[in-house]
């Protein structure tokens, strides 16, 4: 592509813009059809919360894949192997191994433990109202840090496709991804989520099948002519297949890549979208079946973005890739409009329509499942528990889920559209890192360790979410770059883009300390009521 490809793809799709726009649309369409049949079946707070608990462990192991493959997997980490090769790659296999925590920690006893959230699993053997505070404060800070991500998607694949340029357009689209995002969850509830996400999952996998077909079909299905011209096209030669590209540079981006891993691998088993997934099953088997097919789907995917990655960096250039979007998110639909046929081509035009059509679709399922898990949180831990001391009708708790439903849309558009210009994976991996900081330690320390109490719940949800939260503020993600959110002004001070380093040990030593340093004496009768309960599933719900 010789012109910049931002202009080569508004020429290459404005002649084909009613069929893009008729495929966005009948997305939309449909999937608001599924809310609306899922909504007239959500009676109950069971049914808003977890779906009636009625869905198979292959039915949510599909609708884990279809929340956990995001803008960032689909977009993010394809943008991240063109710009920067085996670096890139880091994140796909980092998003990956998390599973396997998630599976042989989490899944199964937080099942077994727990009613709708991670407070109920918390409440059963501490005080109820500070640690279902703390628990639905950290549900949803957890879920705007990755909303952020999934509404920067939004904003570059829309305006990519349509043509739009202007910030204003920009912030618009974010605006309409987060009215859809509210009217999914407030009327369809977890039935209606999961069924989107189920759509969605089956559509990603099927669009980036496609794709991953057409590229390696270039190079005739030689892995290693494509890698070739991937390193010759990029630019940098050998260096661009071996580590150190992005995190080898210097001492602090090698420290860098060592906290983005840690975050990356620990974040998945503390992040509230994903957790309350496995309160839909009927069933702890069912739980453990889910995760397998959730592994199962995921790394047939994450396999997949490598080839995407790789091929765009072989087949656009580099100085293109960046002119569309500096942090590469348009890397995947651009390596579409490629082996289609290219810019100007009709074939290239429409499959850069469906790929990005899947992609915005990724985006809608993955907002609406974050707000589910965030206004769940909201309701069930902090209004009906904390402010109405559990005295809250189910009524009234699922119309306080719905508001808060509406509350953490609008917050989510106005920081989505400060964030529109950043990496998408990168904005994930911040989110991982608060996930991992604030809910995991809790979560272990609360089914594996007898001595754990409230004061130690506190201080390790608190001191993990405070210390990643002002970590990342005073990082180079939000100030001093010219990636950064706040470009034109300096005020960080901590050298490293991801917090997990610090603040990851941080939460588990401060839930350590605080539970020694208590003078509560830990209700074993509770810890041992709790142990074989998420150990058997007995009295489960």
């Amino acid at each position: 592509m010789s012109t910049p490809v931002l202009l080569a793809a508004g020429n290459a799709t404005s002649e084909h813009r009613p069929l893009i726009i008729a495929l966005f649309g009948a997305f939309v369409i449909a999937t608001l059809v599924i809310t609306v049949w899922a909504g007239r079946q959500t009676r109950s707070a069971a049914d808003f919360y977890a779906g009636g608990r009625q869905f198979t462990g292959f039915q949510n192991g599909l609708a884990i894949s279809g929340d956990y493959m995001s803008a960032a997997s689909f977009l993010g980490i394809a943008g991240a192997i063109a710009l920067f090769g085996y670096d890139g790659f880091l994140y796909s296999i980092g998003f990956l191994v998390a599973w396997l925590v998630a599976l042989l920690l989490v899944a199964e006893p937080l099942r077994n433990s727990g009613r709708f959230t991670m407070g109920d699993v918390l409440a059963y053997r501490m005080r109820q109202r500070p640690v279902r505070t703390a628990a639905g404060t950290s549900t949803i800070v957890v879920s705007i840090f990755y909303l952020l991500a999934q509404m920067a998607g939004a904003g570059v694949l829309v305006s990519l496709l349509l043509g739009i340029t202007s910030d204003g357009g920009k912030i618009a689209i974010v605006a309409l991804v987060g009215v859809l995002m509210i009217v999914y969850v407030t009327i369809g509830g977890m039935k209606g989520t999961t069924w989107v996400q189920m759509v969605k999952a089956v559509l990603l996998i099927a669009g980036t099948l496609l794709i991953t077909f057409l590229i390696l079909l270039k190079f005739d299905f030689n892995l290693s002519d494509l890698l070739g011209a991937a390193a010759t096209n990029s630019g940098k030669g050998q260096a661009f297949l071996e580590p150190g590209l992005k995190y080898g540079v210097s001492a602090t981006s090698k420290l860098d890549f060592l906290s983005l891993g840690i975050a990356l691998v620990l974040g998945t088993a503390g992040l509230p979208h994903i957790l309350i997934r496995f309160y839909t099953v009927p069933t702890a088997k069912a739980a453990r079946k889910s995760v397998n097919w959730a592994i199962g789907i995921i790394g047939a995917f994450y396999l997949m973005t490598i080839v995407l990655g790789f091929g765009a960096a072989a087949l656009l250039k580099n100085s293109d890739i960046v002119a569309s979007n500096k942090a590469g998110n348009t890397a995947a639909p651009l390596a579409a409009l490629e082996v289609g046929g290219g810019a100007g081509s009709t074939g290239g035009a429409i499959l850069l329509a469906v790929i990005s059509a899947v992609a915005f679709a990724t985006i809608l399922a993955v907002v609406a499942g974050l707000t589910l898990a965030s206004s769940s949180s909201f309701a069930h831990d902090i209004y009906a528990n904390v402010i109405r001391r559990g005295k809250a009708t189910e009524k009234e708790e699922v119309r306080a889920a719905r508001w808060a439903t509406v509350l953490i849309g609008v917050v989510s558009i106005a920081l989505g559209a400060l964030a529109r210009d950043l990496n998408v994976a990168g904005l994930v991996a911040l989110a991982f890192a608060v996930a991992a900081s604030a809910n995991l330690p809790t979560i272990l320390y609360s089914l594996f360790w007898k001595r754990f109490t409230t004061q130690g719940a506190l201080w390790s949800i608190y001191g993990g979410l405070v210390s990643a939260v002002v970590l990342v503020l005073f990082s180079p993600v939000v100030s001093g770059k010219p990636t950064s959110m706040f470009k034109d002004v300096d005020f960080y001070w901590f050298p490293l883009e991801n917090p997990g380093l610090v603040s990851i040990p941080l939460g588990f030593l401060l839930g350590w300390l605080g539970s020694i340093l208590s003078k509560e004496e830990p209700d074993k009768g509770k810890y041992a009521e709790l142990e074989v309960k998420s150990l058997t599933g007995v009295g489960a719900h």
